[in-house]
């Protein structure tokens, strides 16, 4: 079979939701039912074979995005299974760099839930064509319609129905897939296959409005359909079949599918759907970079071009060591290739390549264009490096990762833990770009710093059972910023002047606040040459040194602008460091001036808690300094949409679960930077 036939049979799908929508559970049948495994393990417990993990298997959620490979009639499906906390919102980002399409997993009772949002945010940054199963239709209160509304309102998007459930909560037995006009129903407890046929007379005039409406969406996608529809023409299967793909790969719809994973119902058609309308490597645009040499934008395409990929996660195993996981986007390389890190500059060897399940691995001897692999021997690779030909080398785009909000300070319990600690979090910085290692001078700690409270405790508890060091840990610290409240303008004069040979710099800069999230912004207006071009970036990273330290607590100055405006320079005493000195006097001063402020990390907050508790919940949000966004109700459920300070959340879960008696729960991520009332800034 040709590389294009077997490329337009690959389909590199993320499984993505909100926590306990059930995509772990999803997987667990999709694989099963494909044969990829042969007993379907359970989250609850915690026998899934994609939480591999011991912290995942004990507390029931996903940690670690995990990669398996299976197959369906004739496509081979490559699947991550993505977690759904927001604290491990990393591994989410970089699966969908790599992905080619996406199963949005909904809550059938709950819609769209906030990290649902998240999620469908990130699939929209990278452009990831999507399909959306509706799960646990077998539950109290699950309701498919109110869910594809909350798709439409909550995300923006154009879902489209192409299955409607037969029966719903307990009496919920199969669906009714409205492109070929049958029904799927279930009628044994446990896996079985599905019997097909016609649709149930009390259910004729509902499948046939549904129907309707989908072939009316699907036919404002393609001028050939919807002149068939204006003139009532026969629209075949096949048609709305190709015009549903074409318009899901273009992002202009999204099938919506329905089941309950726990019951196995629903998947072998979900299995159809990811092979009928997601998109494959064939299908998708060229993947965007820039050449080694020149820095010009290029594409690098599926076909016959120099061998190019992607790293996209790390992971130490304790068997074969260093594992790199890496998406090819371009020609080919086989085991024990040299190959070229194009961001780093370095050569590499591939010293063995395998095909990951989980945790499990299957040595392979050659890897091509659409597959997602793991490599044994790529020393100095790391997330978010391109690996390629040293033929054609190329810098493929790289991965975002938003920066940690949460620290904590960490030391060794003994002597003896002492190296064994810093190979640890040296092993586990690596692996997980969010997580950062820094040793604090002033009071001579190690700081760690995470994504919230649970990354952190996850990291400790690796630390402990893992690699067998024993630490003392410090109370959350919160990473606050500060910023200037106006502009201003100052000078940076540094002279020294001795027998010799001297020191002369000598800069003006303004300084400006810029709106919260734009980070540091450093422009030159300099004409006529006041300073000379040579000179000019050593004021720059004067500059942005000063501001590692704000004068307030010392912490990092933020959404400020820097504009070099005049100077002078001597013939023979100026140098790039006396212009480096006077560039971070200048910004030193300008902080000064600029009158800076305090900011602080600020979470966004969703509460879900029965109507009987929502006066203590409210209370103690007050109490927090919370401000009360939006408040939903409905039936006896109130759902609270709030902002709240980073640190007024520590310890949120106990205080919740004790004032609500356990039956409330809640999300929370981070949202923005706003500036700390001045009588909490007074205090710290």
């Amino acid at each position: 079979m040709p590389d294009k036939q077997l490329l337009e049979n690959t389909r590199n799908i993320g499984f993505i939701a909100h926590i306990d929508a059930g995509k772990t559970t999803v997987t667990e049948r999709v694989l099963y039912f494909a044969g990829r495994i042969y007993k379907i393990g359970g989250v609850d417990e915690g026998t899934a074979v994609m939480d591999w993990m011991a912290q995942e298997r004990e507390r029931g959620i996903t940690i670690t995005s995990a990669a398996t490979t299976c197959d369906w009639n004739q496509y081979t499906i490559n699947i991550i299974d993505t977690p759904g906390h927001v604290d491990f919102t990393a591994e989410v980002e970089r699966s969908l760099r790599i992905l080619d399409g996406g199963v949005v997993v909904f809550d059938a009772v709950a819609g769209v839930q906030p990290q649902s949002e998240t999620v469908w945010r990130q699939a929209d940054k990278y452009d990831v064509p999507r399909i959306c199963f509706i799960n646990k239709m077998d539950r109290v209160g699950a309701d498919y319609n109110r869910a594809i509304e909350s798709i439409t309102h909550r995300l923006g998007a154009n879902p489209v129905a192409i299955q409607i459930p037969i029966g719903t909560e307990d009496d919920f037995r199969g669906v009714i897939d409205l492109v070929d006009e049958r029904a799927i129903t279930y009628h044994e407890e446990g896996p079985s296959v599905p019997r097909e046929g016609p649709v149930p007379e009390e259910m004729i005039e509902e499948a046939r409005n549904f129907r309707n409406a989908m072939i009316e969406k699907v036919a404002e996608t393609d001028d050939e359909l919807m002149l068939k529809y204006l003139e009532d023409e026969e629209i075949s299967k096949e048609e709305i079949r190709r015009a549903l793909r074409k318009a899901t790969i273009a992002y202009r719809i999204v099938p919506v599918l329905c089941g309950t994973a726990l019951r196995h119902m629903g998947i072998q058609p979900l299995l159809d759907a990811i092979g009928d309308y997601l998109p494959s490597p064939t299908d998708v645009a060229p993947t965007r970079g820039r050449d080694y040499r020149t820095g010009e934008p290029i594409t690098r395409h599926f076909t016959d071009e120099p061998f190019s990929a992607l790293a996209f996660k790390t992971v130490a195993d304790p068997y074969i060591g260093r594992l790199v996981y890496f998406r090819v986007y371009s020609g080919h390389a086989k085991t024990g290739a040299m190959v070229y890190n194009s961001t780093k500059g370095r050569r590499e060897r591939l010293g063995r390549i395998v095909l990951m399940h989980a945790q499990a691995r299957e040595e392979i001897e050659e890897v091509r264009a659409g597959q997602i692999v793991a490599a044994v021997g790529l020393k100095e690779t790391t997330t978010g490096d391109t690996i390629c030909s040293e033929d054609g080398p190329v810098v493929l785009e790289t991965i975002t990762f938003p920066l940690p909000v949460v620290s904590i300070a960490i030391e060794p319990k003994s002597r003896i833990d002492q190296d064994k600690l810093s190979d640890a979090l040296g092993t586990m910085a690596d692996e997980d770009p969010t997580f950062k290692v820094s040793f604090d001078q002033e009071t001579g700690q190690t700081v760690i710093s995470g994504m919230g409270e649970l990354h952190l405790d996850i990291i400790t508890d690796r630390m402990r059972r893992e690699y067998r060091v024993e630490a003392n840990i410090g109370r959350p610290r919160v990473a606050y910023r500060e910023t200037v409240e106006h502009a201003a303008t100052a000078e940076g004069r540094f002279v020294r002047q001795s027998g010799g040979h001297g020191q002369f710099g000598h800069v003006w800069m303004d300084i400006e606040p810029l709106k919260r999230g734009s980070g540091i912004e450093f422009e030159s207006k300099i004409r006529g040459g006041s300073v000379p071009q040579e000179f000019i970036p050593a004021v720059e990273i004067g500059a942005r040194e000063a501001l590692r330290t704000g004068p307030l607590s010392g912490y990092p100055v933020v959404d400020v602008r820097l504009t070099l405006t005049d100077g002078s320079y001597h013939e023979v005493d100026s140098s790039k460091m006396s212009f480096q000195i006077a560039g971070s006097m200048a910004a030193k001063s300008l902080i000064t001036k600029g009158r800076a402020t305090l900011l602080e990390p600020v979470m966004s907050l969703e509460v879900v808690t029965p109507g009987d508790y929502l006066g203590e919940v409210l209370g103690d949000l007050g109490r927090r300094r919370g401000s009360i966004q939006n408040i939903e109700g409905q039936g006896d459920i109130q759902a609270i949409r709030a902002q709240i300070p980073l640190a007024e959340s520590f310890g949120y879960a106990n205080t919740l679960r004790g004032l609500t008696q356990g039956r409330a729960s809640y999300t929370m991520e981070f949202d923005n930077y706003l500036e700390v009332p001045v009588e909490v800034a007074t205090d710290l």
